[in-house]
C-alpha cells in the first residue's frame, strides 16, 4: 500500500511538473509572438495640436483671490501615424491646469475609433466656476491678465485599445499635455473676434504618454 501510494504522488508530481513545463513554453512563445508583432508593426503614439484656443471668461474673484473662473473652447487635431494599427479611445477627460492646478472640471469626449492614418479633431468647452485654487496662483493669474498673457496648460486623460487586424488589446492610460500660452487685452492682432471672445491660433505640439 505505501509503495502504491508513493507511486501516484510520484505520478502527481509529474504531471504537475508537465504542466508547468507547457505553461512556461506556452508563455515564452506568446512573449515572442508579442515583441515579433510589436517589432514588424513598429506602432506609435498618436499625435495632438492644440490649434485654437477661444477664451469666454477667465477670470479671479474680486472678493476672493483663490477662486477663478474659466470657460475655454479649445480645438484639438489628434491623427493615427499607424498604417495596420487603430485606436479606440474608449474614455476621453479634457481639462485645463495652471501651474499646475486643475482649474476647469473634467469634460468629456464621446468614444471613438482612429482608424489607420485618420485624423479627428475636437472641439470640447472646459469649464469652472468659482474653482478654488492655492492664493499664490490666483495671485500669478492676476499679475499674468496685467501682463497680457496666461500660460495654461490643455490636459487629456485617456483609456485607449490598440487594433491590429481582429485583435483588440486591453485598455492602456493615454496622457496628452498641450502648453498653451494665450495672449489677452484689447490688441485685435492677437487673435480672431468672434462677438465678445476672441479665439487665439495657437498650433501647439502636445506631448503624448502611454
Amino acid at each position: 500500500m505505501a509503495e502504491k501510494s508513493f507511486s501516484q504522488k510520484s505520478k502527481r508530481r509529474k504531471l504537475i511538473r508537465r504542466c508547468i513545463s507547457w505553461l512556461l513554453i506556452f508563455g515564452f512563445i506568446l512573449l515572442v509572438i508579442i515583441l515579433l508583432v510589436y517589432a514588424i508593426l513598429q506602432p506609435k503614439k498618436p499625435r495632438f495640436v492644440l490649434q485654437d484656443a477661444t477664451i469666454f471668461n477667465l477670470n479671479v474673484s474680486a472678493a476672493t483671490p483663490n477662486i477663478i473662473s474659466a470657460t475655454i473652447q479649445v480645438s484639438i487635431y489628434s491623427r493615427n501615424p499607424n498604417d495596420k494599427i487603430g485606436i479606440y479611445y474608449d474614455k476621453m477627460d479634457v481639462y485645463a491646469t495652471y501651474h499646475n492646478q486643475q482649474i476647469t472640471s473634467f469634460t468629456a469626449i464621446p468614444p471613438v475609433y482612429q482608424g489607420h492614418k485618420d485624423v479627428n479633431l475636437w472641439s470640447p468647452f472646459v469649464h469652472g466656476d468659482n474653482v478654488p485654487v492655492a492664493p499664490f496662483n490666483g495671485l500669478a493669474l492676476s499679475q499674468d491678465q496685467t501682463n497680457g498673457g496666461i500660460q495654461m496648460v490643455i490636459k487629456i486623460d485617456s483609456r485607449v485599445k490598440w487594433k491590429v487586424g481582429s485583435l483588440v488589446t486591453g485598455r492602456y492610460h493615454l496622457h496628452v499635455s498641450c502648453p498653451a500660452y494665450i495672449p489677452l487685452g484689447n490688441n485685435k492682432n492677437t487673435g480672431i473676434w468672434i462677438g465678445n471672445t476672441v479665439k487665439y491660433q495657437l498650433s501647439q505640439s502636445c506631448s503624448v504618454s502611454v
